[in-house]
């Protein structure tokens, strides 16, 4: 047993255990909070199914307005024939409030949910086609790294969990002989081998922008080792698409307010200038913007495979603009880069299966934080269970300052220890539920790293095969290189392994020490692990999947010590938090704007559409699903 390395030795009280009663239907779901992906077998799912066939009448979940086809933002996209149609009857506006809206889609088939509705759409476009939910997940990635190139493509990497269709689960034989109905891939970013621990020494920001800051891409491996061993379409047929929106698409709000928000190293460089000032003027919503030479390389490797990208002239291309920035990347990099494919880290939460990433993955410290929770009686949202979710994310980000890539170093028996049950018994001993404490109290042994943008797509297929699938540059426009003759925009994922006092250090090509966190526009990316656990709880506490998504939420990493609350987050629970001594502030990311005072409280409070960690949540219930993407990235789900 772990000898509570990490915990001090004080007093606390410890919560009830809590019953679970009898199990009855089993639900699937796919989950991705960018980097925290999971697979959840759900029993005892307890939203009202009149609630939600109230959807099919077209009815509003809550006191508002039907959604129409003029709700949706609808670019034009040229060869393609996503014009965005009317809304069918079962998709609905969740909730009439100043924020971007929401919805909940219901289909019989299958369910995509990106962050943006073309992606979603292209990836149910692959599923009408006969295509499985890997194939839908590649074509509605490759989507995204288009569309959301601030968030992801292929000049980064990502994680993916597969849960393989109960037909195909008996049969399909993986790493070392070994049978299991759910995989996961693991294709981040690694360091050059030229990399050196003390690289950044005399300038450090060279680990953030610049081509020192560009680790080895894995998206395309990851992509293509999934498709190697579960794709049903060509790839090709996956690639395609993509490669022709990059010819040319209208802007749509994220990518202006991403613009806008970097306007001046854009401005500033001629590389950037070219694709997002053709005229000598930012581009603004509904502008068009062309990424053509990044199409001609997608359509390369539509046809010839990932091979184009790790050797040949598109990699010769790579390693030249790496190396004209500063960068060390080589080619014996890119043609030696493998990806980890193996069986998942499995958890349980009152009696629901986890499946989810193994360390640097983030589901490590989500399956700690339901291994505390569950210590509690959490039937109900109280603000007491308010209090106790920010301890027990305090707890983990500190834990968090103790985990890296166990591949790389002499530490996997203590990650493992930190993800049992006994060691969740110790921090519940510890946390006090008439105050909070001191950073210092939570002992993290390391500063907490700052983590960036990520995109994240969630697929079920009508045979049950489930994706969860995430994919990053790391920060917003990754490395801010962007190679003119491909279109490739590169990570800064070496800003990981860099960062001082964070525990990873350079060796033989290892993954950056992260969880690979969603956090659009650089709020933080640890906050979609705390995301993803206060959906699942609002699952658990019964609201259906896009009330689930939508609620407020609150978000505490212990440095900066501050809970960042949304504007939507119950009031008592708020003033339970103030009473009980944190420090409850919202975060700007624009300007004030993004920032409003409740006076009665006395407290800030964060803009529920500022950029912030989202959310994408497919789930099946009784032969239905139900899918939601997050609101905050203005997403919008697909189905049939």
């Amino acid at each position: 047993m772990y000898s509570r390395e990490g915990l001090l030795e004080k007093g606390g009280m410890k919560g009830r255990g809590h019953e679970d009663g009898v199990h009855t239907r089993r639900v699937v779901t796919s989950i991705v909070g960018a980097g925290v992906l999971l697979l959840v077998y759900w029993w005892n799912f307890s939203t009202s199914l009149s609630v939600l066939d109230s959807l099919s009448r077209s009815t509003p979940l809550v006191p508002g307005v039907v959604a129409s086809s003029e709700q949706f933002y609808h670019a034009e996209y040229p060869q393609l024939e996503y014009t965005s149609p009317p809304p069918p009857p079962q998709t609905s506006k969740v909730e009439e409030h100043q924020r971007n809206p929401a919805y909940l889609v219901k289909a019989y088939r299958g369910a995509v949910a990106t962050e943006n509705e073309v992606c979603s759409k292209m990836g149910v476009d692959v599923l009408k086609r006969g295509g499985n939910a890997v194939d839908a997940a590649i074509s509605a990635t490759f989507c995204t790294g288009v569309l959301n190139m601030f968030s992801s493509g292929i000049g980064g990497g990502g994680f993916m969990v597969v849960r393989l269709p109960p037909a195909a689960q008996s049969t399909y034989v993986g790493e070392g002989g070994n049978k299991s109905e759910v995989w996961t891939l693991n294709f981040r970013e690694t360091a050059p081998a030229a990399s050196n621990s003390t690289m950044f020494k005399d300038d450090p920001m060279k680990a953030r922008w610049g081509g020192l800051a560009v680790g080895i891409p894995g998206e395309l491996r990851g992509l293509q080792e999934a498709h190697r061993r579960w794709g049903s379409v060509s790839w090709k047929d996956l690639v395609e698409p993509s490669a022709r929106l990059a010819a040319g698409w209208r802007v749509h709000p994220e990518l202006e307010r991403r613009i806008q928000m970097h306007a001046q190293w854009i401005l500033n460089s001629s590389d950037w200038r070219s694709i997002f000032t053709p005229d000598g003027v930012l581009l603004k919503e509904g502008d068009w913007i062309y990424r053509t030479n990044y199409s001609r390389t997608l359509y390369t490797i539509a046809e010839q495979g990932p091979e184009a990208f790790y050797e040949g002239a598109i990699a010769d291309a790579v390693v030249e603009k790496v190396r004209q920035t500063g960068g060390i990347l080589t080619h014996k990099d890119l043609k030696d880069y493998r990806i980890r494919v193996e069986e998942p880290l499995v958890g349980s939460y009152r009696g629901r299966k986890i499946y989810t990433t193994h360390a640097p993955g983030g589901g490590t410290l989500l399956l700690q934080m339901f291994n505390v929770l569950e210590n509690y009686d959490m039937s109900e949202r109280t603000p007491l269970a308010a209090h106790r979710i920010v301890e027990t994310m305090k707890f983990a980000f500190a834990s968090r300052t103790r985990m890296c890539d166990p591949q790389t170093r002499a530490d996997i028996t203590r990650i493992s220890s930190l993800v049992s049950k006994d060691y969740a018994k110790d921090i519940v001993r510890n946390i006090t539920d008439d105050r909070t404490h001191p950073p210092e109290y939570y002992n993290a042994e390391f500063d907490i790293p700052i983590d960036q943008g990520t995109s994240h797509t969630s697929v079920i297929d009508q045979n049950g095969m489930a994706v969860a699938l995430t994919s990053t540059v790391n920060s917003v426009f990754g490395s801010r290189v962007l190679d003119p003759i491909t279109g490739i925009i590169f990570n800064n994922e070496m800003d990981d392994f860099a960062v001082p006092g964070v525990p990873n250090d350079f060796g033989i090509y290892p993954s950056p020490c992260k969880s690979l966190y969603a956090t659009i526009g650089g709020s933080g990316g640890g906050r979609i692990f705390t995301s993803v656990v206060q959906t699942l709880l609002n699952l658990d506490w019964g609201l259906h999947a896009s009330e689930a998504v939508e609620f407020g939420r609150v978000h505490d990493q212990l440095y900066p010590f501050k809970v960042d609350v949304d504007e939507i987050y119950p009031s008592d629970a708020i003033e339970y938090l103030r009473q009980a001594g944190h420090n409850v502030s919202g975060m700007f990311f624009f300007g004030p704007q993004d920032v409003k005072i409740n006076t009665n409280l006395d407290f800030t409070v964060a803009n529920i559409n500022r950029i912030a960690a989202v959310v994408q949540l497919v789930m099946r219930k009784d032969g239905i699903l139900y899918a939601a993407s997050d609101s905050r990235k203005n997403g919008v789900a697909a189905g049939y």
